[in-house]
């Protein structure tokens, strides 16, 4: 049976830890991460044409850059980072929505929760500019797609 990994943010005796980077490099860092928007079809048109309260994908792209410069006051843990760029594009898909936040910085730690909160919120952004039109509209597959830089290097997730 395989041993369990240690959860980083924990110390010896269980209590909860920012991370030491300090002896870590620099490097380039990029991660991205998606979310889906679920919304029935008229929805989607709502969204496409800009009649559900303006351009709701504008919006929501600019409060997924937001987010990701505001993630360690969401997250506790989490290094305030300089970031380099951040990113948030929009796909429509069958049944919604797909947003892909990419954000790169060079540093010290990883920007995997940054990703992850910016198409996250990128999505709720969607999902309040659209509850007038559908009450219905939730987010699902909130995940990690690829991380690169590092000790770790790449990963990507498996299709």
């Amino acid at each position: 049976m395989p041993v369990a990994k240690r959860l980083t943010h924990l110390d010896d005796k269980g209590a909860a830890r920012m991370v030491d980077v300090a002896d870590k490099l620099a490097t380039t860092r990029e991660a991205t991460a998606e979310c889906i928007v679920r919304m029935a079809p008229e929805t989607v048109t709502a969204v496409r044409e800009g009649t559900a309260k303006g351009d709701a994908l504008q919006v929501a792209r600019v409060a997924g850059i937001m987010a990701a410069k505001r993630t360690p006051e969401l997250i506790p843990l989490c290094h305030p980072l300089p970031l380099s760029s951040v990113s948030v594009d929009f796909d429509f898909v069958a049944g919604g929505v797909r947003v892909e936040a990419r954000v790169r910085v060079v540093g010290q730690t990883g920007v995997e929760m940054e990703a992850l909160t910016a198409a996250a919120v990128a999505g709720l952004t969607l999902v309040d500019m659209t509850k007038g039109v559908e009450r219905g509209v939730y987010l699902e597959n909130v995940r990690l797609l690829e991380k690169s830089g590092g000790r770790s290097g790449t990963w990507k997730r498996p299709t």
